[in-house]
């Protein structure tokens, strides 16, 4: 059955029918979804549709699988180049020049991202030493009978909410995926790249990959897979200011985040047509006299619990609401893991019982 689909969908691509193609890899990757060949051919329909980080993902997970095809790194390279990212395009390149030796399209293409990556560096030398023939981007794609065509915009898939915060060195893109195992989450960090893939039990397979706004360091990027949600941290390349996630080509101005200026004594000040009050000094004397303010007996301890439950985690704040309605007020946990899977029994001072009033 996969091979008549993948069948279908070679004879699809064939007639530039490239949104079906994809479509019929989609369902033969279903019935096997461990056949490395599948997901390279379904990068290839990908690239054709524009659907760029798609078919980074498509390659990514062909090498996964199977890390001797060249293709699969090839299609990654065209891919990222066609994305500006040609740090990942040119390693992607060299270990399939490394399977493939002699390969003219891989020495070539090695070429051109040593060239593009000097010039977003600003050296404008060239070495024009080298004889080797020139095949282009475009005379790659050409070779692979991928013409240009208009971007398709493909179905709709579901997915999990997403949103994203950010500091002035980092941004925490968070997913709510809830009750997915670790092992069943898939991250990948590119220079300007973000490849998410969760599967789902039961469900198809979630898939974010956005260009971001930005450049990232990879090394430096980590996520977390928590029992409701994906914590994705992203370390800036640049401490500028990313006014979305995700890349546009509106997206032009960047503005630098001045660190020193939020972490510092000074703080950034308000231009306005007419005098007003510093909010930000009041905002400081009402929390200096919050932390100075001496409280005694329940007050205290109550000001004790709320700041524990300011500054915890979601698992701790579970834990401390379970066990304090369930036991009716008289216990008060952080540990989840010793709560959450059995009802939290009353526990009254010395001297006292508990007892049940009935309605």
């Amino acid at each position: 059955m996969a091979t008549d689909l993948e069948t279908k969908a070679k004879e699809a691509f064939i007639d530039d029918h490239f949104q079906l193609a994809a479509e019929l890899y989609s369902k033969a990757i279903e019935i096997s979804p461990n056949n490395a060949d599948l997901y390279v051919d379904r990068a290839q329909a990908n690239i054709k549709l524009g659907n760029f980080t798609e078919a980074v993902a498509d390659t990514n997970k062909a090498i996964e699988l199977n890390p001797s095809i060249p293709k699969a790194y090839l299609r990654k390279a065209l891919a990222c180049m066609k994305l500006e990212e040609y740090q990942t395009a040119k390693a992607a390149l060299e270990t399939g020049a490394a399977l493939a030796p002699g390969e003219l399209r891989f020495t070539s293409l090695i070429k051109e991202c040593n060239e593009r990556i000097a010039e977003e560096c600003g050296d404008s030398q060239k070495d024009s030493s080298e004889k080797t023939p020139e095949i282009s981007t475009k005379d790659a794609l050409a070779e692979m009978n991928l013409s240009n065509q208009e971007p398709v915009v493909p179905a709709a898939k579901p997915k999990f909410r997403h949103e994203y915060y950010q500091k002035p060195e980092e941004v925490v893109v968070t997913i709510f995926a809830k009750g997915i195992p670790a092992q069943s989450v898939s991250v990948e960090f590119g220079e300007q790249i973000l490849s998410v893939s969760i599967d789902v039990p039961g469900g198809e397979p979630y898939h974010l990959q956005p260009r971001l706004f930005g450049k990232i360091v990879p090394a430096k990027c980590r996520y977390d897979v928590l029992s409701t949600k994906v914590e994705i941290r992203l370390a800036k390349a640049e401490t500028i200011f990313w006014t979305s996630l995700e890349f546009t080509k509106e997206n032009t101005v960047l503005r630098r985040v001045n660190v020193s200026s939020v972490t510092g004594s000074q703080r950034p000040t308000y231009p306005s047509s007419r005098p007003t009050k510093d909010w930000d000094k009041l905002e400081a004397q009402v929390k200096k006299e919050e932390k100075d303010e001496k409280l005694d007996g329940d007050a205290a301890l109550n000001k004790f619990f709320q700041n524990i439950y300011a500054d915890a985690d979601e698992d701790t704040r579970r834990a401390m609401k379970k066990s304090f309605v369930e036991s009716n007020g008289t216990v008060l946990s952080t540990n989840w893991k010793e709560v959450g899977t059995k009802k939290v029994e009353g526990s009254p001072p010395d001297g006292m019982e508990m007892k049940k009033w009935e309605i």
